[in-house]
C-alpha cells in the first residue's frame, strides 16, 4: 500500500485582520513572519537528510479560499503521490472540489471531509524546490 498522509503541511485560520495577528505573532511568540505568515522546518521521519515545511497562515475572515466549507479552518496535509491519491479518493466517494494544480512549491487539491471540512493536500515537490526557504522559517 502507498502511503497518503506523510504529515501536516498547513494550518490555515480566518481572522478580522491578518496583518494585525502576523505582527502580534511575530513580536510576542518570535515566529518568523513573511507575506504569507511563517513556514515551519522540520525533518521527515523517515528520510531525516529531506526538509519538510508547515505553513501556518492567517487569512482575511471575507476569504472564499476555505469555500464551500462555511469554517474558519482549514488544515493542509502533505501527502506522497498526490495524483494516486486523487484516484483512490475518487473510487471511495470523496467529493473533491477542484483539480490538481501544480506549482514551483508543489502540486494542491481540496476535498471534503463527510462534515463538509475543506482539506487542502499538497504534494511537496522532488527534488525539493522549496530549500528556498532555508533561514526564513521559524524554528
Amino acid at each position: 500500500m502507498k502511503k497518503k498522509v506523510t504529515g501536516v503541511g498547513g494550518i490555515f485560520f480566518k481572522a478580522k485582520d491578518p496583518e494585525k495577528m502576523k505582527k502580534w505573532y511575530g513580536e510576542n511568540l518570535g515566529m518568523n513572519m513573511d507575506g504569507y505568515g511563517t513556514m515551519f522546518e522540520s525533518r521527515d521521519f523517515d528520510n531525516p537528510e529531506k526538509i519538510t515545511y508547515l505553513q501556518w497562515s492567517p487569512f482575511s475572515d471575507s476569504t472564499k479560499y476555505f469555500e464551500p466549507s462555511a469554517k474558519e479552518f482549514m488544515i493542509n496535509y502533505r501527502v506522497e503521490n498526490l495524483n494516486w491519491l486523487v484516484e483512490e479518493l475518487e473510487a471511495n466517494g470523496v467529493e473533491i472540489v477542484d483539480t490538481v494544480e501544480t506549482y514551483v512549491y508543489g502540486k494542491f487539491v481540496h476535498i471534503l471531509d463527510p462534515e463538509g471540512n475543506k482539506i487542502e493536500l499538497w504534494e511537496q515537490p522532488v527534488p525539493d524546490s522549496t530549500n528556498q526557504f532555508q533561514g526564513a522559517t521559524t524554528h
